[in-house]
């Protein structure tokens, strides 16, 4: 707990929070006259959304996770602020490497088992994903999607909590796959810290648009860590590979310092 008692989450913002922290919310009339409510599903007007390294208390929030506080207001604007306007969302941007399953994630799976009519995936979590072969776009009994051990399977969560097994399918509310599904066979899979997974996924983010003056490739993100990267050769893979690998830890000078002599190799 830091020193002094609960502080009010606003005054937290930027600075780093450890797990038992006490975070106090600012006051809305309409509420309780004390405290701000927190919204049980996405954000409204005036609302809070509690997210992910936080968890609702008595007086505010508590912290669960060492990190950066985060917030941002409801009409979208970067977690660098103040957080003294109504509404928005607060969560501890953090540096872990394990990852634990949420509902909606998208993620990079792979095939470890065949068990009947369910596919067992590792997903990096405590414990293996199921998914069932009826889960793909256009399957049917008699139309089985060919799915072998070793392959990559990009999905997402639609279970996940702590009483249950993990469940994944690879097709959105629609039934349609919307990118979902079996990732190719070539390809190069790397590991990183979800902190960087989350850079990368965030709108305009400078370190794709720098590697895509240097090479076309595609990229599969997970929110699981894993990234799948392919070029038009193997060299090129391994370049991109080993460059977003790197990148957590260079500065966008070093980084562009790093592409620019790729480029006139």
């Amino acid at each position: 707990m830091a020193a002094g008692g609960p502080r009010l989450a606003e005054e937290r913002v930027g600075q780093v929070v450890l797990p038992g922290d006490a975070l106090l919310l600012p006051a809305q009339p309409e509420a309780d006259g004390e405290r701000l409510r927190l919204a049980p599903i996405g954000p409204q007007k005036g609302r809070l959304v509690c997210g992910p390294g936080l968890r609702r208390g008595g007086e505010g929030l508590l912290v669960t996770k060492c990190g950066l506080l985060r917030y941002r207001g409801p009409a979208g604007q970067a977690g660098g602020g103040t957080g003294s306007g109504p509404g928005g969302t607060y969560w501890v941007d953090s540096q872990q490497k394990r990852y634990v399953p949420v509902k909606g994630d998208h993620v990079i799976g792979i095939v470890t088992a065949k068990a009947g009519d369910i596919f067992k995936l590792d997903v990096g979590g405590s414990e293996q994903a199921s998914l069932s072969y009826l889960a793909f776009e256009g399957a049917t009994k008699r139309n089985r999607p060919n799915v072998q051990v070793g392959d990559l399977i990009y999905g997402q969560f639609i279970v996940a909590n702590k009483d249950m097994e993990p469940e994944m399918v690879c097709i959105d509310s629609s039934g349609k796959a919307n990118g979902m599904g079996i990732i190719g066979q070539d390809g190069f899979l790397i590991k990183v810290s979800l902190g960087l997974i989350r850079k990368l996924l965030a709108p305009g983010c400078k370190i794709i648009q720098d590697l895509g003056q240097l090479y076309p490739f595609e990229l599969v993100l997970g929110m699981n860590g894993r990234i799948w990267v392919k070029a038009k050769t193997v060299q090129q893979t391994l370049i991109v590979a080993n460059i977003l690998d790197a990148c957590e830890h260079m500065t966008p000078g070093q980084r562009k310092q790093a592409i620019a002599r790729l480029s006139e190799s």
